[in-house]
């Protein structure tokens, strides 16, 4: 199959590259914008009682103006607020009001809205839409924050915009430009790495204009499937999409690269070369992809709408990666033949392999020695995962000097850290009924009785039936504590206190983040074996084996955890960050899993073809290590550096994922496939294959050593 394909692709090149620009252009030109999601409530199922909650909302308050942001006001002295000052506050919230801002119906003040200690007062910006992330109201609060300028000048103010719509602003403005910056810093590095390792400006610029055309095809391709599958993507997707099919795509591509350079040395033709690189390298590609694509289809089954966005997406990335890889880029390189390595003439020559043989060397003679330090190491990384804790607070990956991030600190040093966002309690009567009075205030009074924080009025629904109870938390919404009590505590209270003939509903973003914590639980017990199972079948199938893919799979999941612990002790320990986005350890998985796998499918491949050949197994990992290493190295140095772009990200999430991923990378593939792996073989001996034989054959009378940089398992099929 795999040798009819690269025939096709490089006995019709030109049509083979038409039928790609023609593919990008219509997809892209058909596809409809990819819209981010930025409320976390859109991704929780509809079981879930904080969506329950929401929902209740809309059926009891439909026209109820929602608080979507808070003014802070402060004196510039930071003392009391005089009443000339409380005077001020009032001109500027009426001056904002008839701003008359789209989605903004009304700046309100109120006796409430002054601290206890008199320094703070607050304004609250009420909206026409329940959606705090509507783009017209974010912008409508960045007009705000210019309309306020000219109100305060001559008063003694200092007024900062925080809340749900002011953070989403912030968050925009400061991470606006991380797709474009992420995407010249991967550029370059692909670049520049490509060139230092061929030699080669072709080789250097060739593989990023054919990976862009694949980008512009693969982001088409997710936008159709995300409308036509209606689901919504993550808000950091973009990010993510590029790194990925640069990173994977560069990957695949050297895989290929390193074969037809070997068989331009045995002096085949170039064509003939191409085709017969594809004919040995295809399996290869297509099993490494499809560990890739299986792990991340494995997200689907997650109960999160985020995750299972994340899942096709990068799935369909990959998929065409590998479909260009196996097409697009042999008829590129077949229309260049050896010119692709022009000016440099260091491909025609074997490398040495110095430090790879006396590695392979050392890991033969000593195995458990090897064994141990390199499965040690993972170990001792692995229990910086005992501290690991989880953040929810979105603001939290913000830079400190934003005004919704300062307004917010600010209003602390009056209220309770959730009066911008409270939790909401409904309290509903059955089967149709009303609530009386008498109802309404024995349920406020255990609210209030609970002591979990201040308790507003209850507004009661024109229909009758429902009430609506606020409660401000002196925590964060998003904080640890809020996450906890309303996990536990506040919604027992709030159930328990609902009287006979009514149930009780608790919402807001606390409630919905105890929710998300909920089902990411729930999805770790379910998303981390399912891609596990999956994957032991694929190479399961490629080894022939039941043993190797069980070691391969243990190691692969240590290096997991060593990858987690390590980004936990830099950032949780060393850096001092409160925790790591909930979400990381899933990305970690599927990405250290799908990636290790990869390295581990070339290693160990590798080491049944020299089996296969007569060695035993002390000469097999020596000849393996030697001859697959600068593979496996060049192509984790490379992809390791496309993740550590996010690195640069002003968005400490985006950073957090880039060193978790870049360093499982490196770890997975010089600890573990170059290390780990082979030792394990070589104590194993043929046990390695059972219940499958690896049958000594003679090795070919004619033709040298397969080439450092050739693919492994790339067996003739």
């Amino acid at each position: 199959m795999f040798g009819r394909v690269g025939r096709s692709a490089v006995k019709h090149p030109w049509l083979t590259i038409l039928a790609w620009v023609i593919a990008a252009v219509g997809v892209a030109s058909l596809a409809p914008p990819l819209e981010p999601v930025s409320d976390q409530a859109e991704f929780l199922p509809s079981h879930y009682e904080s969506v329950q909650a929401g929902e209740l909302q809309k059926k009891a308050f439909p026209q109820q103006e929602q608080p979507a942001s808070v003014i802070v006001f402060r004196r510039d002295d930071n003392g009391r607020l005089t009443d000339t000052d409380l005077a001020d506050v009032k001109k500027v919230a009426a001056g904002l009001e008839k701003a008359d801002l789209e989605k903004i119906s009304a700046v309100e003040t109120g006796p409430q809205a002054v601290s206890a200690n008199g320094e703070i007062a607050l304004a609250s910006i009420l909206a026409t839409t329940e959606n705090p992330y509507d783009e017209t109201l974010i912008e409508s609060v960045g007009e705000m924050r210019e309309q306020a300028v000219p109100l305060l000048k001559g008063t003694d103010l200092h007024m900062g915009i925080t809340g749900s719509a002011a953070t989403a602003l912030d968050t925009k403005e400061s991470s606006g430009d991380t797709d474009a910056m992420i995407m010249m810093a991967t550029l370059v590095l692909l670049i520049v790495l490509l060139a230092a390792i061929f030699r080669s400006p072709l080789i250097a610029i060739l593989p990023v204009l054919v990976i862009a055309l694949v980008f512009v095809l693969a982001t088409g391709m997710i936008s159709i499937a995300s409308e036509a599958g209606g689901f919504q993507a993550d808000a950091s997707i973009g990010s993510i999409l590029i790194v990925v099919l640069f990173g994977v795509g560069t990957d695949y591509l050297l895989f290929l690269l390193f074969r037809y350079r070997e068989l331009l040395r045995n002096g085949q033709a170039p064509k003939e070369a191409m085709t017969e690189a594809v004919t040995r390298v295809g399996e290869t590609i297509a099993s490494a992809a499809g560990a890739v694509i299986v792990a991340f289809l494995a997200l689907l089954l997650s109960s999160l709408g985020m995750l299972k966005a994340l899942g096709p997406a990068l799935a369909i990335s990959v998929g065409v990666t590998l479909i260009a890889s196996l097409t697009l880029v042999p008829a590129v390189f077949s229309l260049l033949g050896t010119k692709a390595f022009w000016p440099s003439k260091a491909w025609r020559k074997e490398p040495k392999h110095t430090l790879a043989a006396r590695t392979g060397s050392l890991t033969a003679r000593r195995p458990g020695l090897v064994a141990a330090v390199s499965g040690g190491l993972l170990a001792v990384l692995a229990t910086g995962v005992f501290s690991f804790n989880t953040v929810f607070d979105s603001s939290s990956s913000l830079p400190k000097d934003l005004e919704s991030v300062q307004a917010a600190k600010e209003l602390e040093r009056g209220f309770a850290a959730g009066q911008t966002d409270p939790t909401w309690v409904f309290l509903e009567a059955k089967d149709g009924g009303k609530l009386d009075q008498g109802q309404i205030d024995a349920y406020g009074e255990k609210l209030t009785a609970a002591d979990f924080g201040r308790v507003t009025p209850p507004v009661l629904a024109p229909k009758g039936d429902i009430a609506k109870f606020g409660v401000v938390l002196t925590h964060k919404p998003d904080s640890d504590r809020a996450v906890e009590l309303l996990a536990g505590p506040l919604r027992d209270a709030a159930h328990d206190a609902a009287p006979d003939g009514t149930r009780a509903l608790v919402g807001g973003t606390s409630a919905v983040l105890a929710d998300i914590q909920h089902a990411t639980n729930r999805d770790y017990s379910v998303v981390f074996p399912a891609a596990g199972l999956a994957i032991m079948v694929i190479l399961g199938l490629l080894l022939r084996s039941v043993v190797a893919p069980l070691y391969l799979m243990v190691a692969v999941g240590l290096g997991f955890a060593a990858t987690l612990g390590a980004t936990v002790w830099v950032f949780q320990n060393l850096a001092g960050e409160a925790g790591l986005p909930f979400t990381l350890p899933v990305i970690v998985y599927l990405f250290v899993v799908a990636i290790g796998t990869d390295y581990n499918i070339l290693m160990v491949a590798r080491l049944r073809e020299e089996v296969g050949r007569g060695s035993t197994p002390a000469q097999a990992v020596r000849q393996a290590i030697t001859h697959s290493t600068s593979t496996i190295g060049t192509a984790a140095v490379i992809l390791a550096g496309t993740f550590g772009v996010l690195l640069l990200a002003q968005n400490s999430m985006l950073r957090q994922m880039g060193f978790a991923v870049a360093f499982g990378i490196l770890l997975t593939a010089f600890a573990m496939a170059v290390l780990l792996v082979p030792a394990v073989t070589t104590l194993l001996g043929h046990r390695t294959w059972w219940p499958g034989r690896v049958r000594p054959e003679p090795a070919p009378q004619a033709g040298p050593e397969p080439a450092a940089g050739e693919p492994v398992g790339a067996h003739r099929t």
